[in-house]
């Protein structure tokens, strides 16, 4: 008999009930901080795009502007 597996999801999401050091750099999609989820700069990358809604961890330049796709490390760089 073959054992049932659980497809994988496109993206993992973890957890963590108190901001995680170096959650700007950190692989995981978002943590939670006094009830909120807080999305990381990870995610934001895999996003692709500025929401515009002024997260904390974007990484698009300028930020807040809803559709921007450039990000701070390529406007330093460039």
């Amino acid at each position: 008999m073959k054992e049932h597996q659980e497809p994988e999801s496109k993206t993992t999401r973890t957890t963590s009930r108190s901001r995680p050091a170096g959650a700007e750099q950190s692989t995981q999609d978002y943590y939670l901080e006094n009830g909120f989820l807080v999305f990381t700069a990870a995610y934001h990358l895999k996003r692709g795009i500025c929401c515009g809604s002024g997260c904390r961890h974007c990484p698009f330049e300028p930020k807040n502007i809803a559709g921007t796709k450039t990000t701070a490390l390529k406007r330093k760089t460039a």
